[in-house]
């Protein structure tokens, strides 16, 4: 555009250069209207020169620009591909971990089901042997729960006289009741234990000491299970713990009446318990 322009300037002013040269007879108003002309043309010229050198720059910065962007949508591209990866393994990620959640939630949900039953069978147990034993005082009978074991602690008293393990009258009616539970769930084992307090035994007495006392007397209440209330001896454990697990202090008489006694500690259904979390094991699957 520019060099059209140029060229056509120096055109018109060889023109006039010519007429100027080839007529003297040119007016002097004629003259200088093709001076006003030739410096019009001249002005624009130079206008369009600027002009020129403007569209240069801002093409130039134009290009720049250009490979600016393309750069930048390059690398956005690149980045978004990135993103998309990432997002992909996020997704593939949380999936895992959702299921493995809710596989956990499964088994819980299961193991807490078979929880639930055993304390139901432990809670219908108590219940039992609550009733059962109403009518004999809170101090020489107590029944209690702890981590899905039932204890029936008795004291000595209802049971023995003192320094013997020979079982007393009143014992026997004490032993029935339990027994009826007992054997009301034949599944169930149970361990009976002997506790002494920790006076020495009398050099008279029929054993060597309180070992031997605790043994005898866990001994004569399961003879008594057995023979008396028909109670599958299979089911049954006696064991005997002396004087070393005590629940009172042996320092007061009161104490020592405490830690005189026997308890039968009746266990859970372990195999049915293991069965119950098996058995939701499978369905969870």
């Amino acid at each position: 555009m520019g060099l059209k322009i140029q060229n056509h300037m120096k055109k018109v002013a060889v023109a006039i250069m010519a007429l100027a040269l080839t007529t003297s007879c040119v007016s002097k108003k004629k003259y200088t209207q093709l001076e006003d002309k030739y410096n019009k043309t001249d002005e624009q010229l130079s206008t369009a020169k600027m002009e020129l050198a403007k569209c240069l720059d801002e093409k130039k910065n134009a290009k720049s620009e250009i490979e600016y962007l393309r750069g930048t949508n390059y690398q956005l591209l690149k980045n978004v591909g990135n993103l998309a990866t990432l997002s992909k393994k996020e997704a593939q990620n949380l999936e895992k971990s959702l299921e493995s959640i809710k596989e956990k939630d499964l088994t819980i949900g299961k193991l807490q089901d078979a929880l639930n039953k055993r304390d139901s069978a432990t809670f219908a147990l108590v219940t039992q042997l609550k009733g059962a034993t109403v009518g004999i005082d809170d101090e020489d009978i107590s029944i209690n729960v702890e981590k899905g074991v039932v204890y029936v602690s008795i004291s000595d008293k209802l049971l023995f006289s003192s320094g013997s393990y020979a079982l007393s009258q009143e014992a026997k009616s004490v032993l029935n009741k339990v027994a009826q539970v007992i054997k009301s769930q034949p599944d169930l084992e149970f361990l009976v234990e002997g506790h002494t307090d920790d006076q020495s035994v009398k050099a008279t007495a029929p054993y060597k000491d309180n070992w031997e006392l605790s043994v005898q007397r866990a001994a004569s209440v399961v003879r008594a299970l057995q023979k008396d209330f028909d109670v599958d001896p299979s089911r049954m454990t006696a064991a005997g713990r002396s004087e070393y697990v005590p629940v009172a202090d042996n320092s007061t008489a009161e104490g020592r009446a405490k830690n005189r006694r026997t308890r039968i500690v009746i266990l859970p259904k372990l195999d049915e318990f293991y069965a119950l979390i098996e058995e939701g094991m499978e369905k969870a699957k």
